[in-house]
């Protein structure tokens, strides 16, 4: 879900992560999210359609100081 998982992509020894807020900060979309992390990782940016890519996604709890 869109803002509330990160995701994290990785093939032959590379690996991009991206937290939950990066897409909601950026106006992105799932695919637009997967491509990013694919960029980010040095993957061709529509490596997460291909075989032997790991997705994988997880929750974040985000904080800082109040302003």
């Amino acid at each position: 879900m869109i803002g509330r998982h990160g995701v994290i992509v990785s093939h032959g020894g590379r690996k991009g992560l991206l937290l939950p807020q990066v897409a909601t900060e950026q106006g992105w979309g799932a695919e637009d999210f997967l491509t990013a992390a694919c960029r980010k990782a040095g993957l061709a940016p529509a490596a997460w359609h291909g075989g032997g890519v790991r997705l994988e996604c997880f929750t974040a709890e985000v904080f800082g100081e109040a302003p």
